[in-house]
C-alpha cells in the first residue's frame, strides 16, 4: 500500500523522509485537477456490476488497476487509506491500519491476534490504557496470560518469555516515565521465542524512530499526537507486513467498528506533511529544557533520553536519530500541592493531557497513579509528564523561571 517501493515506481528513485511526508498519499483529484485530494464524507460508494461475489467483513478489495476498491467507509475509506500509504511510507513498512484513536489501535492489535490461552509480556512503563487492557480486561475476561515486566532489563525479559507467549509489547521512550527499552535486542528475544513484537512508537514518531528497521513486526502510533501535531483530530495505527494486517483490518476495523472518520483521517493526513519540521522543533526544545531542568536545584530528577544522565541514553543513541522526542519528565523537591502550585503559575504552558501538539502541555501525575509501584523511586513523589511544544525556548524557560520564583515566595 505505501512501502518505499512505491515511491520508487512512482517517481524513480527512493525519496527522503521530509519529500515522503509532503508527496505521498496526496494526489491530483481526477475529477476537479485539484492538487490537494478532497475530503469524501461519503459512507458508502458504487458498488461492481456483480456485488455477490464480495466479502462484507473484509476491507474491500482491488480493483483491475490494483487500486482500493471502497464499499462502505467502515471496511475504510478514500481519506483514510490515503492516510495509510502515507503511514506506512514513513514508517518503513508494508502496509498500514489506521483506526479511530490510538487506544483503538493497540486494543484492535490485541483482539485480532491473541486467543485465549497465549500469553503476552508487556512493558512495566506504557500507556494507562495497555495496563488496564492487558492487566485487566484481556486477562480476566478472555483468559489472556500477561506478564508486566521492567523491558530496559533484556535478562528479565528474556525469563518472561513462555512456550506460549505470542506477543511482547514495549513501549520506547515509555509513558510517562520516559524509559527506554533496547528494540532490536529485544525483537531477536521475541522471534527466538517464537512470538511477535509490537512497539508503541508514539512518543518518537516514526522521524525519531523506526522499529521496524529494528526488528519489530508491529509499530502503534497514536496519529492524535506527533503525526497530527495540532490538538485537533484523533487516530491510530498500525504499521507492519501486509499479511499480519489484514486480520487486524478485517476484525478491528470491520466487525469491531473501529473505524476513523474521513474528516479525521484528512486532518491527520494534513498535519503530517509538517511533522519532520515540527519534530525538529520538539526535539531541540525538549533537549534545551531538560538540560536547564537538570541544573536547577529546586528539581528533583529530570528523566529525558538526550540527557547523559539517562540510563537508557546509550541505547537511545543507537535506535534515535535525529533526536529524542519532545516529552520529558520531571519532579521537584517539593510536596503535593507545591507542584500544584506550580503549575498554576504557569503562563505559556498549558495544564493538559495528551501531548505533540505544538503548545507546550503539562499534567501532574501524583502519588495515587494506579502504575506508581512500577515505576522507579524518584517518581514516587509524584512528578509532571511535560510535552514540549513549538514555542520559542527562551519562552519556556522564563516561564518556568517566573513560575518556580513564585512557587518558592
Amino acid at each position: 500500500m505505501g512501502d518505499i517501493a512505491m515511491s520508487k515506481r512512482k517517481f524513480g528513485r527512493e525519496l527522503g523522509f521530509h519529500t515522503r511526508a509532503v508527496h505521498t498519499g496526496n494526489d491530483i483529484d481526477k475529477e476537479t485537477g485539484a492538487i490537494r485530494r478532497p475530503i469524501t464524507m461519503a459512507n458508502s460508494y458504487a458498488l461492481p456490476y456483480d456485488p455477490s461475489d464480495l466479502n462484507w467483513s473484509s476491507a474491500g478489495g482491488d480493483d483491475d488497476s490494483g487500486a482500493a476498491q471502497n464499499l462502505y467507509t467502515r471496511n475504510g475509506g478514500s481519506n483514510q487509506q490515503y492516510l495509510q500509504e502515507k503511514l506506512a511510507s514513513l514508517s518503513n513498512g508494508e502496509d498500514c491500519v489506521v483506526l479511530g484513536s490510538g487506544v483503538a489501535a493497540l486494543s484492535g492489535l490485541f483482539f485480532s491476534l491473541l486467543q485465549s490461552g497465549d500469553h503476552v509480556v508487556f512493558s512495566s512503563v506504557t500507556y494507562i490504557a495497555v495496563y488496564r487492557l492487558l492487566n485487566d480486561l484481556f486477562k480476566n475476561k478472555f483468559k489472556i496470560e500477561t506478564t508486566i515486566v521492567d523491558t530496559s532489563d533484556l535478562d528479565a525479559v528474556r525469563k518472561a518469555m513462555r512456550p506460549n507467549t505470542r506477543l511482547v509489547h514495549i513501549e520506547t521512550p515509555g509513558n510517562p516515565t520516559i524509559s527506554i527499552a533496547d528494540i532490536k535486542a529485544i525483537a531477536e528475544i521475541t522471534h527466538s521465542g517464537g512470538a511477535l513484537l509490537s512497539v508503541d512508537n508514539t512518543f518518537a514518531s516514526p522521524y525519531n524512530q523506526r522499529p521496524l528497521d529494528l526488528g519489530a513486526d508491529f509499530s502503534v502510533e497514536s496519529l492524535t499526537k506527533y503525526i497530527n501535531g495540532h490538538g485537533d483530530s484523533m487516530g491510530g495505527a498500525i504499521i507492519g507486513k501486509r499479511e499480519l494486517l489484514d486480520p487486524i483490518r478485517s476484525q478491528a476495523q470491520v466487525n469491531l467498528g473501529g473505524v476513523i472518520s474521513p474528516f479525521n483521517a484528512w486532518l491527520i493526513m494534513r498535519g503530517a506533511v509538517t511533522l519532520p519540521l515540527r519534530m525538529r522543533q520538539h526535539n531541540e526544545n525538549a533537549q534545551r529544557i531538560a538540560g536547564y531542568l537538570e541544573s536547577l536545584p529546586s528539581v528533583r530528577f529530570v528523566s529525558y533520553p538526550g540527557l547523559k544522565s539517562h540510563k537508557g541514553h546509550s541505547i537511545a543513541v543507537s535506535q534515535m536519530s535525529p533526536g529524542f522526542g519532545g516529552v520529558l519528565s520531571f519532579g521537584l523537591k517539593a510536596d503535593h500541592d507545591t507542584h500544584n502550585r506550580f503549575v498554576s503559575e504557569l503562563k505559556v504552558i498549558t495544564s493538559a493531557v495528551s501531548l505533540g501538539h505544538d503548545e507546550s502541555l503539562i499534567v501532574f501525575l501524583g502519588e495515587k497513579d494506579e502504575r506508581q509501584y512500577l515505576y522507579p523511586e524518584e517518581f514516587h513523589g509524584g512528578f509532571f509528564r511535560f510535552s514540549v511544544g513549538l514555542e520559542d525556548g527562551e519562552d519556556l524557560i522564563a516561564d518556568i523561571e517566573q513560575a518556580l520564583k513564585k512557587t518558592a515566595s
